[in-house]
């Protein structure tokens, strides 16, 4: 394995050539040797949730379908294979549930994930009840999970309620921004690699940096030579090749 490697983070799994959050396409990523990978999830109700980047199915499976309004039955028969991007190659693919995937980080023990938590669901719901749930799930898994958001205020909420290890995501990068980095302490702090300075030194402080989204080998050296420690990829298997 190459010495990138161990720097890269699957976005979504590897989600270039399979379906995004998908069990299928986190399994794919973890079975080439992918040291980290990040998926997002979205409250379904009351202590339940799901692998979903957005708040609907229009997306991954072609089904104009609010998760707010969708029933269990209906979303048990959801197939999120991406058809529009991906055809037909990986259907039928279930909508995971957070709880039926985390145990299966047991069987890739040197692997650890990011788990990032929508503002959509926190909007929606409350920071608070978001958060004490998702907490208790995350909680048993510490050893393994990292809880990601751009969220001040819920990762505000894990640092006061929980020992997990957190990850910001800056939407800019700005003196204020570092500033409240520095009070909240993140172990991980985390931007698009087009909004950081071109040339300056990166803010230091108690975390490791990652940048977001990244396919080309060239482009990720040249920025962990500037002090970026992890790379996110939406093509996982290509970096790593």
């Amino acid at each position: 394995m190459n010495s990138l490697s161990s720097r890269l983070v699957a976005h979504r799994g590897y989600m270039e050539a399979y379906p995004e959050n998908s069990w299928r396409g986190i399994q794919a990523a973890l079975d080439l040797g992918a040291t980290w990978v990040e998926f997002d999830i979205q409250m379904y109700a009351p202590g339940r949730f799901v692998l979903l980047h957005d708040m609907d199915f229009n997306r991954t499976a072609s089904r104009p379908l609010s998760l707010l309004e969708i029933t269990e039955q209906q979303l048990e028969q959801i197939s999120i294979h991406e058809p529009l991007r991906l055809g037909g190659e990986h259907g039928p693919e279930p909508v995971p549930w957070l709880h039926e995937v985390l145990p299966h980080l047991a069987d890739y023990p040197a692997a650890r994930v990011m788990v990032e938590i929508k503002e959509e669901s926190l909007h929606h719901w409350g920071v608070a009840p978001v958060m004490q749930s998702l907490l208790a799930i995350l909680d048993r898994f510490s050893t393994q999970c990292v809880l990601i958001s751009f969220s001040y205020a819920a990762l505000n909420f894990a640092r006061e309620n929980s020992n997990l290890e957190i990850g910001w995501v800056l939407r800019q990068y700005d003196q204020f921004n570092i500033d409240r980095a520095s009070v909240l302490k993140p172990e991980y702090l985390i931007c698009n690699h087009t909004k950081l300075p071109k040339t300056n030194q990166l803010a230091s402080g108690p975390w490791i940096w990652m940048i977001y989204d990244i396919t080309d080998a060239t482009l990720a050296r040249h920025w962990i030579g500037r002090g970026i420690d992890l790379i996110e990829t939406r093509d996982i298997g290509k970096l790593i090749a």
